[in-house]
């Protein structure tokens, strides 16, 4: 299984990034792994809404939400969505959130 080093800690990931460890998860992780998704600097409040938001679902479900379901409880337009996350919601996001991949529409 893939490894990926991030912030002097090692995580297993599948072949597309996504952490193999949901347990493993913390905020250093999400902010170290957002330069691999595009993301310069530091995690906004709005970044941390969303992967928060995320989390809960996923731990709630046990799946991520439909891409609609995201932007409307989280009142938040597709356009901004896509600024946050330049890679998308149901990769980059996703991944941030540590959560595992997606099986279907984010």
């Amino acid at each position: 299984m893939p490894q990926i080093e991030l912030a002097g800690k090692t995580y297993e990931v599948d072949e597309d990034g996504f952490l193999q460890e949901l347990d493993k998860w913390n905020k250093e992780f999400a902010q170290a792994y957002a330069k691999n998704e595009g993301i310069e600097g530091q995690l906004t409040e709005e970044h941390w809404k969303i992967i928060n938001y995320l989390r809960d679902y996923f731990q709630k479900f046990g799946i991520a939400p439909m891409i609609r379901k995201l932007v409307k409880d989280n009142g938040i337009d597709m356009k901004r969505l896509y600024e946050l996350f330049p890679t998308g919601p149901a990769k980059g996001a996703c991944k941030l959130a540590g959560l595992s991949k997606p099986t279907g529409c984010v």
